[in-house]
């Protein structure tokens, strides 16, 4: 008697001459292993547990970068204000501490800050001691970060000062109205009317648009809104690790929450600060969320990030978000750092590469 072959999908099992039984029960068994195999390949894997470990802060950077990595999470990062007045207690007594250091950084960059007020929305001016001939007909517009609350004033210079001083660039840093007073979309709004009040200050083509975080998404959002009121453009744009998707979808929330010592985690306080400007708006709106926006037509865009940054997927999805639209995009993951590393210490060697960066990347794409 020939041995039986019997088939079960893509599998099959020989069967020789036994007894019955034993046949049966090797074909139910293939059916099994079949039916697991095809449950692999098409079954949604499952969350994974992680174990508890110690992350070392890297031996890879600078001594100032350490620092900043290495730095406790604030006690108080999930200690959530309960009142409008409770906020604004808490930004202002960060916005002094940041205020406090700021003349000690102009004077080791050598710039200038003026306030001014454009078409009624205030700014400030940051002006290198030195103009290099090619950068004179330039000028950059700032929006700063803060989760679209924190940073009110002169403390929301800090990213325009040194692109300033690093890059040796006439800077406008838009102080932008800010929740809970003003909700969305009176940030853009602000930002929006400085850009249209640049435009008579510049030619389009010599003038780039940055800023992290909020500021990240707002140069974004920008983009987005120019393009709905047919405006010009910006020649070239830096939003560094954008608050690109306020819908918190991404990797990085979850692989680095409680790793990120700036941001921390999803549901904390930027994002009940992003929720006070957002004020009951559709989080999916693209002047909110610019990754749900169509990034066709978008100037050159160099983005940063860092390896520990809560927002690294928010910062990649753009990135290959503006590829697939066929926009020429720039993408540096910054060793070890958390959110925005790049701008927390102007003495650090890896805040001059980056800034020096970006004023690469304009220098070939602005105008002269």
């Amino acid at each position: 008697m020939k041995a039986n072959v019997i088939h079960s999908g893509s599998s099959a099992v020989h069967v020789s001459h036994r007894p019955l039984a034993v046949g049966l029960a090797l074909v139910a068994a293939a059916i099994v292993l079949s039916e697991q195999h095809t449950c692999a390949e098409t079954a949604v894997p499952g969350s994974r547990e992680v174990p508890a470990r110690t992350l070392p802060v890297p031996t890879t950077v600078s001594a100032q970068m350490q620092k900043i990595i290495g730095a406790p999470i604030s006690p108080t990062w999930n200690v959530l204000p309960k009142t409008a007045e409770e906020w604004k207690a808490q930004v202002n007594a960060a916005a002094d501490v940041v205020v406090r250091r700021l003349p000690a950084m102009r004077e080791q960059l050598r710039v200038k800050s003026e306030p001014l007020s454009i078409d009624g929305v205030k700014a400030y001016v940051l002006t290198p001691e030195v103009i290099p001939a090619e950068n004179r007909n330039r000028l950059l517009i700032h929006v700063h970060g803060g989760c679209y609350v924190s940073n009110p004033g002169e403390s929301g210079t800090v990213e325009a000062i040194m692109m300033a001083g690093f890059g040796r660039f006439k800077v406008i840093s838009v102080d932008y109205r800010m929740a809970p007073d003003h909700p969305y979309p009176a940030a853009l709004d602000d930002a929006m009317a400085v850009w249209k009040a640049a435009l008579k200050m510049a030619d389009p083509k010599n003038m780039a648009i940055f800023g992290s975080s909020a500021g990240g998404a707002l140069t974004l959002s920008m983009v987005l809104r120019a393009k709905q009121e047919n405006l010009p453009l910006p020649q070239a744009i830096a939003p560094g690790t954008p608050m690109s998707d306020l819908t918190n979808a991404g990797d990085s929330f979850y692989t680095n929450a409680m790793v990120d010592n700036v941001l921390i985690a999803p549901d904390t306080s930027c994002d009940a600060r992003a929720a006070l400007y957002a004020n009951g708006h559709d989080l999916k709106d693209p002047l909110l969320s610019p990754i749900f926006g169509d990034m066709h037509g978008f100037p050159p865009t160099i983005l940063n990030t860092g390896t520990r940054d809560l927002l690294l997927s928010s910062t990649v999805r753009v990135h290959r978000k503006l590829r697939q639209a066929g926009v020429e995009a720039a993408l540096y993951v910054h060793e070890g750092m958390p959110h925005g590393g790049w701008y927390r210490d102007s003495t650090a060697p890896e805040s001059k590469e980056a800034f020096e960066e970006i004023a690469r990347f304009f220098d070939l794409h602005l105008g002269k």
